[in-house]
């Protein structure tokens, strides 16, 4: 290394005081460095010291070291946790200039961690690593488990995983419980059963259906599944440490490129006042514009993120991206603040596949435009993710029926029947998927015996 730790730790303090004076607002924060397969192996599990043991991670790290190794994939300058104190990893190869762009980096991410509200709302910093590592020990109790085992340990896993983002997407909002719904729609009716009179030309209200399970669709397959379905209380704790480690990646699954745009803009900024030496400034301006770079038929969240804050400052002043930082998540973001001005400056387009070619669909012009915004705020986050909610629990021989709300893109055929295959391994009985494919409505039925019919 052409530094030593010293020197890390004097631009570590030079970087804390400006951000300090920017008004970023952060958790104690703690660099370890390490080698470049640390890196690969940090990358593989999502950056924690400690998780549990899944074959998934295995086959994961296998493939990012081959890609690796042929030159075919990178490694990120840094990784950072949603923990107090907030942990990141700086690798030991990077340059001095690289370490301190990377420094500043974290910093974006750890005030936008603590601040914004999808992170406050949905997630415990101070006990994350302590709820990671119990998770793991767990279920490596479970593995050891005589009466458990590894094999009956890595089907619920798999079926787990397979179902872990139909969930929950609206972060911090209270669901009701049946038991609250049916109470709320028994007080409708009896307020409309009173008002009724004859006279009035209208149909008389029908009762609702207070034995229905559940009483409105749930997104949460997997909390339906933990609350009715056949299980054991080991497995109910499995589907409990699955559910509760993805409310911790959801927000940042929700914000990535307000997250990552935030961070890439206080890191230029930060550097700008740091009155770097010049053999480093030219490498820094390098390496930024390494990380903000546009994507060819792609977007990066990095670039898209930046140029969104820089236009907000422009117009607005600084204290309206803290504003935006603090309340709102990538779907608001993009719909509120990416104008036709930045589409037009960033040369955005859509583009869709027709036949065996891809075609430009929109360009933005004066109405083109509109319809980028509108695809990326939807198609962004959780929005990238089909929505499949519960709809029905039959009181006769427990069916369980799932809607795919269709809002215009078919499911992929192949996951969608495997993933029906997980969800008869923690439900028990058939399990019925309503869809659209090829323009009409389909239900897609898997048995008990996981054998897939369509109707």
């Amino acid at each position: 290394m052409e530094y030593t730790v010293a020197d890390l730790e004097m631009w570590n303090d030079l970087i804390e005081e400006k951000a300090r004076e920017v008004g970023l607002d952060y958790y104690p924060q703690e660099f370890e460095i390490i080698n470049y397969n640390d890196m690969l192996a940090y990358e593989v599990y999502v950056g924690m010291p400690s998780m549990y043991p899944h074959w998934s991670f295995g086959k994961a790290y296998e493939k990012l070291r081959t890609l690796y190794n042929y030159n075919l994939t990178g490694l990120p300058y840094e990784m950072v946790i949603n923990s107090n104190p907030c942990i990141a990893y700086l690798m030991k190869d990077n340059t001095m200039l690289l370490q301190i762009l990377t420094m500043a980096h974290v910093y974006g991410h750890n005030d936008f961690f603590k601040n914004n509200r999808m992170f406050k709302e949905a997630t415990s910093a101070i006990y994350t690593l302590e709820m990671f590592k119990n998770h793991a020990d767990i279920i490596r109790s479970y593995i050891n488990d005589p009466s458990i085992g590894y094999v009956e340990v890595e089907k619920m896993l798999n079926a787990a995983h397979a179902l872990k983002y139909q969930t929950n997407r609206a972060v911090g909002v209270k669901n009701l419980s049946d038991e609250e719904i049916r109470k709320r729609k028994m007080e409708d009716y009896k307020s409309l059963d009173m008002n009724y009179s004859p006279i009035v030309p209208r149909e008389k209200p029908e009762p609702p259906d207070v034995e229905k399970v559940p009483q409105e669709p749930v997104e949460d397959i997997l909390g339906f599944i933990s609350m009715h379905g056949d299980l054991f209380e080991w497995q109910k704790n499995i589907i409990e440490i699955v559910r509760d480690e993805t409310k911790y990646f959801v927000p940042q699954i929700e914000t990535k490129i307000m997250n990552e745009g935030w961070a890439s803009y206080w890191h230029y900024n930060i550097l700008k006042k740091l009155e770097l030496p010049q053999k480093l400034y030219l490498e820094f301006i390098k390496r930024h514009n390494d990380v903000i770079v546009p994507l060819q038929g792609n977007i990066n969240p990095y670039f898209l993120g930046f140029e969104i804050y820089k236009d907000l400052v422009q117009k607005y002043g600084e204290e309206k991206i803290f504003e935006v930082r603090l309340i709102e998540r990538d779907e608001s973001f993009l719909r509120r603040y990416l104008t036709k001005e930045l589409c037009t400056k960033l040369n955005l387009f859509q583009y869709i596949k027709k036949d065996k070619n891809y075609v430009i669909d929109e360009i933005s012009d004066d109405e083109g435009w509109k319809e980028i915004r509108d695809t990326l705020s939807n198609s962004c986050g959780m929005g990238s993710i089909p929505n499949i909610r519960v709809e029905d629990m039959s009181k006769m021989d427990k069916t369980l029926t799932l809607e795919h709300v269709f809002e215009g893109r078919e499911l992929q055929l192949q996951y969608a029947v495997e993933t029906l295959k997980h969800v008869v391994d923690l439900w028990k009985h058939k399990v019925i998927l309503k869809t659209n494919l090829n323009g009409k409505d389909t239900k897609i039925v898997c048995d008990e015996n996981k054998k897939i019919t369509y109707e």
